[in-house]
């Protein structure tokens, strides 16, 4: 349509659609400032913006798909910068045909802390599509002009009524995984193993597991090549883990069967789609701390090269603060920076669907440019009020790498959930036979409400292993760790794990030591999946995977770190166990309060919403010597917050080296006791099915094993008896 002027003179529908001049041959005119990034304008062309404050100059550089060398060069005229913002309109390119970075020159008289240099091209700190790693472990020429180089993302994928599954955060049970590492091992049987395809096809064995929530690694481009450590046996080491990160926006082209040929984002896309229609939510790990820039000695990829002093904490000398143990620290809380963090959040939720956020070392994100920690972090509070992001699950991983330790005080907002490290660490050392424990093992199993008071039970995200550290099974079976192929001499990796290795350090061929290490990893099952809060397991644990001591894992691109789908038969007894665990925390909403207890009887059951017990009903004890610890919960309190009363839960934990004879309380009028879960019986009767559970053989006692739990559970006589 066109449209008619006062004198009948007919107007374009877009005025602003067509160029105004030429540039190295291109027409082209002044851009928009925002949004940043490049972006596909009417009239067939494309927008390109990017901050660059202190810059005298800046250019856009074109490449050809895969070329080593530019094929042309933008100046963009100084009368196209609107503040700092450099922006420009290009006409007559391919959209799929291109690929592009920016060249940018220094102020005449550079500070000392500008690291300008116009012999680099840089990457677009807004790159929806990053070329340069398409192939996984594939060796990188850095030295051609822009190793990493951005794309055109045509946001073009048909998401087909996609609808977050809107689960409510009590029913979490949260599934940290790598992607790669999930299926790339031989014996995953997917079609494209490591990738985001492979994941897809392994949905029906997260169902079976019973998680509906899958945390994933870090997802944005990185640089797994940029490791100059070797192991033991010579080979290459790699970035495995992905906390150095490249481009905020863009997924990680190396995880796409697809990635070669450009469709990592749909890829991506298809992925969290099907998640979805199988009532799997998707969380990312965001690392907003750092990037791959390094300290001084770093190469100058991005950020550092368009504003050094604007993107990074600095020292006055120039040199950088290092908060995050990698070199160097974001400065976050610079609104420039803070923006970039808001825009890449609000990006992935509604371009990919995402449905919560890790955030890596978190409490760097509420430090000020100098360092300093801030009363009131913009950054923090920007996001937990953030229109766009107003349902998305927030996760602190509440400290960093400089000793700031925020676990229980993070900057809420009323929003933000944190990881519990003081639950991992009182769950390890209970199991591992510590003393003194008891007393605050049942707050962490509470809740944890000495932390999270006023936040309720749901701000805590339990776990005992995740990626960092032992997993479940070298948890039971190394008390050091054994981290020497990481070429650092043994140097990385925490020592102090609170681990005992249940008789003997590593693999041994003692049955007895054997049952005992599966014993207390199911122990540690239980804890997890019976305490408030929201639980996290980390993949491979149902299965008692081991890294062979190795607690530290970040450059081991190999069997150490993978997901061993042959333990899934050979460790099936683990796994059922952990299914038939996970299903009981869905069933019985006793086990899933948002609040947390009073320890009081506030609706006439006769039993308060939570009780402890030893070894006998009602009379624990929390002496320094006592391992065994009792909870009941009563299943009448569920009624105000779930809608419908429940049965009561009993669960009783002993670390102690001999068996314990329990004295029971008595269960409500009309119900006995039936035992959901014991990990100190032989399988099957370690567990049982939802709805299945057999009464007691005798109705108040119990002899619960060495280092064992039990998870008994009220029914109904008349429903049991039918």
């Amino acid at each position: 349509m066109t449209l008619l002027g006062s004198r009948g003179t007919s107007l374009p529908d877009r005025i602003d659609a067509y160029p105004t001049e030429r540039i190295a041959g291109y027409p082209v005119r002044a851009g928009r400032a925002l949004p940043l990034g490049a972006t596909a304008v009417p009239g067939g062309g494309v927008n390109f913006a990017v901050y660059a404050d202190r810059a005298s100059a800046v250019s856009l550089v074109l490449f050809a798909p895969g070329a080593r060398e530019p094929h042309d060069e933008l100046p963009i005229p100084e009368r196209f910068r609107v503040g700092a913002v450099f922006a420009i309109t290009v006409f007559g390119l391919d959209p799929e045909g291109f690929e592009y970075g920016f060249r940018v020159t220094g102020p005449k008289h550079p500070g000392p802390a500008d690291r300008f240099d116009p012999s680099r091209v840089l990457l677009d700190p807004y790159a929806r599509l990053i070329s340069g790693a398409e192939q996984w472990g594939a060796e990188r020429d850095r030295e051609r002009p822009g190793p990493f180089r951005a794309r055109l993302l045509l946001d073009d994928f048909d998401w087909a009524g996609d609808t977050p599954p809107g689960h409510k955060p009590e029913d979490l049970v949260i599934y940290e995984m790598h992607v790669r590492g999930f299926t790339c091992g031989p014996d995953s049987g997917v079609s494209a193993p490591g990738t985001y395809a492979g994941l897809r096809e392994k949905i029906g064995y997260l169902l079976e597991l019973g998680v509906n929530c899958v945390e994933l690694m870090p997802v944005f481009e990185f640089d797994e090549t940029d490791n100059p450590r070797r192991g033991l046996d010579g080979r290459a080491l790699r970035d495995y883990w992905g906390y150095n990160t490249v481009g905020f926006f863009a997924p990680k082209a190396g995880f796409a069967a697809t990635g070669r040929q450009g469709s990592q984002a749909d890829e991506f896309k298809a992925m969290v789609k099907d998640l979805h229609a199988h009532g799997i939510e998707v969380f990312l790990d965001v690392v907003f701390n750092h990037t791959c820039e390094g300290n001084e000695l770093g190469p100058t990829l991005s950020l550092r090269g368009f504003d050094n002093q604007t993107y990074y904490m600095l020292a006055p000398d120039g040199s950088y603060f290092n908060f995050s143990g990698a070199g160097n620290t974001l400065n976050c809380n610079h609104p420039v920076v803070r923006n970039l963090v808001v825009d890449c959040l609000r990006y992935w939720v509604t371009e990919y669907h995402i449905d919560g956020f890790r955030f890596d070392l978190a409490s760097i994100l509420g430090r000020a440019p100098d360092g300093g920690v801030l009363p009131n972090p913009p950054l923090l509070e920007q996001l937990a009020h953030d229109p766009v992001l107003r349902r998305t699950k927030l996760v602190a991983e509440a400290w960093d790498a400089a000793g700031l330790y925020q676990v229980g005080s993070f900057p809420a907002y009323g929003r933000w959930s944190e990881w519990n490290g003081k639950f991992r660490d009182c769950a390890r050392r209970f199991l591992a036979g510590e003393h003194g424990v008891t007393g605050e093992l049942a707050t962490r199993i509470a809740g944890s409400p000495d932390l999270y008071a006023g936040r309720g039970a749901t701000a805590s995200i339990n776990f005992i292993t995740a990626h960092d550290g032992f997993t479940l099974y070298d948890l039971v079976s190394y008390e050091h760790k054994r981290n020497e192929d990481n070429g650092e001499g043994n140097r990385d990796g925490e020592s102090d794990n609170h681990s005992w290795n249940s008789g003997a350090e590593g693999p041994t061929d003692d049955p007895r030591i054997a049952r005992l290490r599966v014993r207390r990893m199911k122990s540690a099952l239980t804890i997890l999946l019976t305490s408030s809060g929201i639980p996290m397991i980390t993949a491979g644990d149902e299965i008692g995977r081991t890294q062979q001591g190795n607690n530290n894992a970040y450059c081991q691109d190999n069997p150490i770190s993978w997901f061993d789908w042959r333990l899934v038969e050979h460790n099936a007894e683990l796994l059922r166990f952990t299914a038939n665990l996970i299903a009981f925390r869905h069933a019985h909403p006793v086990l899933r309060h948002v609040s947390h207890p009073h320890g009081t009887d506030r609706v006439g059951s006769g039993y308060p919403d939570v009780s402890w017990h030893g070894v006998r009903p009602w009379q624990p004890s929390w002496q320094r010597h006592d391992r065994i610890l009792a909870v009941l919960r009563c299943g009448e309190h569920t009624l105000a917050e779930h809608g419908t009363a429940d049965d009561h839960v009993y669960v009783a934990l002993s670390a102690h080296d001999q068996p314990i004879d329990l004295e029971l309380p008595e269960p409500p009028a009309g119900t006995v006791w039936t035992v959901a879960a014991d990990s100190g019986a032989e399988p099957p009767a370690d567990s049982y099915a939802s709805g299945r559970e057999p009464a007691l053989r005798h109705p108040r006692r119990y002899t619960l094993a060495e280092h064992a739990a039990v998870v008994l559970l009220s029914r109904n006589i008349t429903t049991l008896r039918s």
